[in-house]
């Protein structure tokens, strides 16, 4: 990066903490119903200064900024809370929304949803909700790499893995490696609700 492209870029971050001070500011003011007069005569700071912090046209000091707050009823920190958030990424799947798959050896009766995805080349977890409500239903067992999280939701049910079993009810919850074989036991009591995520550990290079 040149001298000169270093000496723009700080200009535009400057403005833009310039342009975010002055429209919350303006904010504060419009919130709490005072005038620009108004701030004025409690911070003894001129109209035309106030006009013009508001409108991104002055840079303004950390004393100034301080008056402003105090007549304005936040602190300094909450008048910086918003400035420079990165941008955020979170992925939204409403209730019922999300995508049912299909795991080896489950039949009807026994349903898979994920509830994220698309995480990236690299996997390193699955959420699902399942949901049981046929006790004459056989399942089979599972072996995958990670840990696996279990946390009931509704329900009973008898879960075994490996050699172990465990009854869970609502508000119960499961931790166990993935490459033992796991899986329903029994069905206790329909319908049966509970979280599953898987965490993959990151493989090594």
């Amino acid at each position: 990066m040149t001298e000169a492209t270093a000496k723009n870029a700080e200009s535009f971050a400057d403005h833009a903490l310039e342009r975010y001070l002055g429209n919350t500011i303006r904010e504060l003011r419009l919130k709490h119903g005072l005038t620009i007069a108004e701030v004025s005569d409690q911070t003894g700071i001129s109209r035309g200064m106030l006009s013009k912090i508001e409108n991104a046209q002055t840079a303004t000091s950390l004393e100034t900024l301080a008056k402003l707050t105090g007549a304005l009823g936040v602190s300094l920190s909450t008048l910086f809370r918003n400035y420079n958030i990165p941008e955020g990424g979170a992925q939204l799947v409403k209730q019922g929304a999300g995508m049912e798959v299909v795991r080896r050896g489950t039949k009807r009766g026994h349903t898979y949803h994920l509830l994220a995805y698309d995480q990236g080349p690299t996997k390193l977890f699955e959420p699902f909700l399942i949901t049981m409500d046929d006790a004459s239903e056989v399942f089979p067992t599972f072996e995958h790499p990670g840990t696996e999280f279990i946390h009931m939701l509704e329900g009973k049910i008898e879960y075994r893995h490996g050699q172990s079993t465990y009854a869970l009810e609502p508000g119960d919850s499961l931790t166990f490696r993935g490459d033992i074989p796991h899986g329903p036991e029994k069905l206790i009591e329909l319908p049966i609700r509970f979280l599953a995520i898987i965490y993959y550990l990151p493989s090594v290079e």
